[in-house]
């Protein structure tokens, strides 16, 4: 058995508390080298107003006034020194606006400090309507681990799929996985092992409905991620945007039949529960860096 701990601490650079709940094992204090791992994150999704050169003229953040003053500036201050490859349509540049999900980390470093960070973006829009997109036919989400159930573990694997032209998964990695539990090296491994294992074992009967039209209906394969959650309460809601989430993050996995560098700026945590993002999808590139550009 499990019992849930709470860990407050005060970040004064944002001026807001982060409120974090970790799954702890029964049996003691769960190991030091796991709890210096833990973050605390929240995500934050807007639109980006890119120029005809790249530049950011404007960014709308959803639900302004549920997030702290200190991530709204920080995001708002990085996000217009951003500078994206310019997008074109019929061989000239245009302006855009693309959708952005954004995650900002707070990890402790002293007794009273924290180090915040913007740690990966994403500008994938998911649609399952789309004939341009991947979208699923057929996902049935797995059972829950019966040995994780009984320990209490709980966590998100993010899945990294590859879909053939039949629509069915020819291959699937886990990309990350990531924890809201506390327990030794071994058992944090076992854990991530598990989560990982069920979820691939899943996607393998899944069945997707394959691009139609456009660019990427003439793929021989497609590569999508997908989040996968495991949790012992309530799934997340609305009422849980612009809130701190404290986990333990897993280690990033690479995917064999993907080139690494794609994947620059790039988070698979960004990803929001319920979609399925397509890996390859040309969306806006960023050019500079996500923090200090």
């Amino acid at each position: 058995m499990m019992k849930v701990i709470r860990v407050l601490a005060l970040a004064s650079v944002l001026g807001v508390a982060l409120v974090s709940s970790l799954a702890v094992a029964a049996t003691g204090a769960g190991p030091g080298s796991v709890r210096k791992q833990i973050e605390s994150s929240l995500l934050v999704e807007g639109e980006v107003y890119i120029e005809t050169n790249g530049s950011v003229s404007r960014l709308d953040l959803k639900k302004e006034d549920q997030l702290p003053s200190g991530v709204v500036k920080m995001v708002r201050d990085n996000a217009l020194q951003w500078k994206f490859e310019p997008i074109e349509r019929n061989g000239r540049a245009v302006p855009a606006i693309a959708p952005m999900r954004l995650r900002v980390v707070a990890k402790k470093v002293g007794e009273d400090r924290y180090e915040i960070g913007l740690r990966g973006v994403s500008f994938e829009r998911y649609n399952a309507k789309d004939p341009h997109s991947v979208a699923y036919e057929k996902l049935d989400p797995p059972s829950y681990p019966s040995d994780a159930f009984r320990s209490g573990a709980a966590g998100t694997v993010y899945l990294a799929v590859k879909v053939g032209r039949d629509g069915r998964v020819e291959d699937t990695v886990a990309e990350q996985v990531n924890l809201r539990v506390i327990a030794s090296e071994g058992e944090m491994n076992r854990f991530r092992k598990l989560f990982a294992d069920n979820a691939i074992a899943a996607s393998r009967k899944w069945h997707f409905r394959v691009p139609t039209e456009g660019e990427a209906a003439a793929e021989p394969y497609w590569s999508v991620r997908i989040p996968v959650s495991y949790s012992l309460d309530r799934g997340p809601s609305e009422s849980d945007y612009g809130k701190w989430v404290s986990y333990i993050p897993g280690p990033r996995q690479a995917v064999p039949w993907r080139d690494a560098a794609n994947s620059a700026n790039f988070a698979p945590d960004t990803l929001v529960e319920g979609g399925v993002y397509m890996a390859d999808r040309h969306t806006p590139k960023l050019l500079t860096p996500l923090q200090g550009g």
